[in-house]
């Protein structure tokens, strides 16, 4: 088993291909973070203001129930959270995973991947849920070679 861990949460898949690449580079576990109740591409329409992701992002309060939990979370050191971003933030899915565990003392680096939006204020947002963790400052990874990843991975750790 690794100190490190690559959690991920994946709505059509890019995701998911970033966070096994990434976890092979620094030699990483997996945890898919996966909601009790799957999206379908209709609660993914952001462009619906009635879909289920968009009542979602209205409510930072929302907490979608996660479906599994990692038993031995305190053997991680550092845990690297993957998502894509959704309004410029992580998905609420992902306050419900980190408001699951105690981060006190790890380090915490998110990773995500868009269409087309930046981090906004995640970085801000993920340390005001864990204030005991360290948190780096995270990374789009969209259309990123094996090289650059690997390259940044290796420079965020330092």
């Amino acid at each position: 088993m690794s100190s490190k861990l690559v959690a991920y949460f994946l709505a059509s898949g890019v995701t998911k291909a970033v966070a096994e690449r990434l976890a092979k580079i620094i030699d990483a576990d997996v945890f898919e973070i996966k909601p009790v109740v799957p999206y379908s591409r209709a609660d993914l329409d952001w462009t619906n203001q009635q879909s289920r992701s968009s009542i979602e992002m209205r409510d930072i309060n929302t907490r979608p129930e996660i479906a599994e939990t990692i038993s031995n979370m305190e053997d991680y050191d550092i845990v690297w959270i993957g998502f894509p971003i959704w309004w410029y933030v992580a998905p609420t899915i992902i306050y419900t995973f980190l408001e699951s565990y105690d981060f006190s003392g790890k380090t915490i680096i998110p990773f995500a991947t868009s269409g087309g939006s930046g981090m906004g204020k995640t970085t801000e947002i993920l340390q005001s849920i864990c204030p005991n963790a360290t948190i780096k400052n995270g990374k789009m990874f969209n259309h990123v070679s094996e090289q650059e990843m690997k390259d940044w991975a290796y420079r965020i750790l330092r």
